[in-house]
């Protein structure tokens, strides 16, 4: 593939294959999030964690907490592509392809919290686990309720009216926060709500107390982060990888981290909270590494070290849902004393090195060793979409 042209292709059709076919960062950039959730959400041992590997306790941000909405803004990405094809289609398709995208993805998460669906008492009777104490959101469950709220805004509203929905999601969010409640922990609005239509049992409690970072409220800011990546990827498309584009990305980027620090004085930057500074942060932030993936992949053609990415860019959600469920197993799974993922570190990396180092040892040998699944499934053209 060569370098994209600085002039936009003749038509908006034949602009809109291209682009397909040549946006090559945008893969790489989804690629090198689920290298990066995964490393995060796998370390060998969670006491023993470089600090940038971690999510800020509360208030704060560590590298760590620019993965997630990355992924949604990424999201917005290939939302900027399909989107088109949803004008030539009936609102009931549409409807349709959107809903069961959103449900499927949804009951995955959720399916993924119940696994594995049956108990074994020491008896070596076997029962349904109760669905009474399933956590209901989650990682799966927040990407599907933003695109498809997304989807829908952007069909329905256009472009204005994703815009309109920006604004008020953002300036809305913080308004229900700052009335309903305080930033505390225990104190906030998002999670009262939560709370109040789900329950403390279908709720996160490793906090400490019932809170899901994931909850019902988050998913309005959340959902800006997926609008941002679609006007990004629209804005591509239309005018090309050139530099004109990737300097008005960049200084869209700088104003929205401006914005979102001079915010965060009076709401904080929190990703438990995913408050409205943080949405508008992370998404300033991609709007700043994003240019730089383009400039050297599309426009000065190093594409050498890009595979590695792109084998998780083609099977994300597989690939994410495979580490996942691999840790389940390995927890349920009997070893020694303990479970078998803490019986895999502790025999494997535990005395190869300090304990930090070990543990990210053994974070990043499990994430090669996902991608070496995606990489026979590569090699084999098998592709999983939902």
């Amino acid at each position: 593939m060569s370098a994209l042209p600085s002039a936009a292709p003749a038509s908006a059709a034949q602009s809109a294959v291209n682009a397909v076919s040549r946006y090559l960062s945008l893969d790489v950039l989804r690629g090198l999030t689920v290298a990066l959730m995964i490393i995060v959400n796998t370390p060998g041992d969670w006491n023993t964690v470089f600090a940038p590997l971690l999510h800020a306790q509360w208030h704060g941000f560590t590298p760590t907490d620019w993965v997630f909405p990355t992924f949604l803004f990424v999201v917005g990405n290939a939302l900027s592509f399909a989107q088109p094809k949803y004008a030539r289609l009936g609102q009931g398709a549409v409807l349709a392809k959107v809903g069961r995208r959103s449900a499927i993805i949804f009951l995955l998460g959720f399916l993924l919290f119940w696994f594995p669906f049956v108990a074994v008492d020491g008896a070596g009777n076997w029962s349904l686990i109760p669905l009474s104490g399933t956590r209901v959101p989650g990682v799966l469950q927040r990407i599907a309720l933003c695109f498809g709220l997304a989807s829908l805004i952007l069909y329905f509203w256009k472009e204005k009216g994703a815009l309109a929905y920006c604004v008020l999601a953002l300036l809305g969010y913080w308004l229900m926060l700052a009335l309903g409640g305080d930033y505390t922990l225990a104190g906030n609005a998002a999670g009262k709500a939560d709370l109040w239509l789900l329950g403390e049992r279908h709720l996160y409690r490793g906090e400490g107390l019932p809170f899901d970072p994931e909850g019902l409220l988050g998913t309005l800011p959340a959902t800006v982060n997926v609008i941002a990546g679609y006007f990004t990827g629209r804005l591509i498309l239309a005018q090309g990888a050139n530099y004109e584009t990737l300097a008005k990305l960049m200084m869209a980027g700088v104003l929205c981290v401006g914005v979102a620090l001079c915010w965060d004085m009076v709401l904080p930057i929190n990703k438990k909270l995913w408050t409205s500074s943080y949405a508008l942060y992370t998404v300033g932030l991609d709007l700043l590494v994003l240019p730089l993936l383009i400039y050297l992949i599309e426009m000065r053609g190093r594409r050498r070290w890009t595979y590695f990415f792109e084998v998780f860019g083609k099977n994300t959600l597989f690939i994410y849902l495979l580490s996942e469920l691999a840790v389940v197993i390995l927890v349920k799974t009997k070893a020694g004393n303990g479970n078998g993922y803490d019986w895999l570190y502790a025999h494997t990396f535990q005395a190869l090195a300090p304990p930090k180092v070990a543990s990210l040892l053994f974070a990043v040998t499990f994430m090669l060793a996902c991608w070496a699944v995606g990489y026979l499934m590569d090699r084999r053209r098998i592709y999983i979409k939902v």
